[in-house]
């Protein structure tokens, strides 16, 4: 391998690292701020990054807890996938990368990615009837406005996947043949 192909993959593996914090961030502050949301109801309004669903909280709470689970969900599902990314770059082997465990770490990344769309498009339309009733969401499009995104992330992620999986059986084929 390169210097330029070792340094670009390093790169990439600490960019990794970043986003896997950052996402680990916001998934414990949003737990911890649900868990302080059920002690101290009063304080609802003053959730992580101006989340206020105070009015949510005080007309419907099972609206609330919905929307709030779809988010917690969310967010930790999307932390575990870069746990997954880390795994995956931690481990691969770039002189020989068609290996079981490659192709295992990234079909369970096409999973997880397409978890986390399927799951943002339901609740981006469970907020949306919401919306409906009269309660204000606007601030909760940050959280699944990638939906579509990550669907389609998914579908090409199942096909790399798919051709790693291939991969792997034409190696093995080859290794027991000489």
């Amino acid at each position: 391998m390169s210097k330029t192909n070792n340094f670009v993959f390093k790169a990439l593996h600490i960019v990794a690292w970043v986003i896997f914090v950052g996402l680990c961030i916001e998934a414990g502050a949003l737990l911890v701020n649900f868990i302080f949301s059920l002690f101290k109801p009063e304080f609802v309004h003053n959730l992580y990054q101006k989340l206020d669903l105070s009015i949510m909280y005080d007309r419907n709470k099972w609206a609330f807890f919905s929307i709030y689970g779809f988010i917690l969900v969310i967010s930790i599902l999307k932390a575990v996938l870069f746990y997954v990314v880390i795994r995956l770059l931690s481990k691969i082997n770039l002189a020989k990368p068609f290996n079981d465990f490659v192709s295992r770490q990234i079909s369970i990344m096409s999973y997880y990615t397409l978890s986390i769309g399927l799951l943002s498009y339901i609740a981006r339309q469970t907020a949306i009837s919401l919306q409906d009733q009269g309660f204000v969401i606007d601030t909760l499009n940050q959280y699944w406005v990638d939906s579509q995104a990550f669907i389609l992330m998914a579908a090409v992620i199942y096909v790399i996947a798919s051709i790693f999986s291939k991969g792997v059986e034409i190696q093995n084929e080859n290794e027991l043949t000489v």
